[in-house]
């Protein structure tokens, strides 16, 4: 079974309480990603990440508060979330090919990562049987990525302790979406005893 791990937008402006959009607690999970991303690395198992990378006047700021500016220090992914020192990006702005790397960063303007015309054909490419998801923020930008990547008919698990919502309300409603959906449930623990 082919296996990827989806890391989604663990930016520091998501992650770090100074962060400008930081989910409530995400500082807490920094262990567990820098465990899932090293266990990833030492099994070979490839690691695909969202990344917001929005300009200086993102309409997007117009509904949240200004982050991820491209070339601020917010946009950049926490060292812990980084499998190699520069993983291959993928932009959505244009059509790029991507040389194989165990970490795809996966550019985005919008909170749906599948608004990357790039995304599908990459998904498409890896034939992947099982994705892993994680990171931030859970009713969000990961219930798009979780509920997209059941689409393609693969296994799609959440990593339920390494990832953080807003809205407690509207994280319950997202599990009990994604469950519906046939995602499953799973902890850090038992993907990398």
């Amino acid at each position: 079974m082919k296996t990827v791990f989806f890391d989604v937008d663990t930016q520091l402006d998501f992650v770090f309480p100074a962060g400008s959009l930081c989910a409530p607690g995400a500082e807490e999970i920094i262990p567990l990603l820098a465990k899932l991303t090293q266990f990833a690395k030492a099994n070979q198992i490839q690691i695909l990440s969202t990344a917001d990378a929005h300009s200086e006047n993102d309409p997007e700021f117009e509904s949240w508060p200004p982050h991820c500016v491209v070339g601020t220090e917010g946009q950049q992914k926490c060292s812990a979330t980084l499998a190699v020192p520069q993983p291959a990006i993928l932009s959505s702005l244009s059509r790029s090919t991507v040389q194989p790397s165990p970490q795809i960063i996966i550019e985005k303007q919008h909170t749906d990562c599948f608004t990357n015309p790039n995304l599908p054909p990459l998904l498409a490419s890896l034939k992947a049987d099982r994705y892993f998801v994680y990171g931030v923020v859970s009713e969000i930008c990961v219930r798009h990525a979780a509920l997209g990547l059941l689409k393609t008919g693969a296994r799609v698990e959440l990593v339920t302790d390494a990832i953080r919502h807003i809205n407690l309300d509207a994280y319950a409603a997202m599990l009990t979406e994604f469950q519906a959906a046939g995602g499953l449930l799973t902890t850090t623990e038992l993907i990398t005893k």
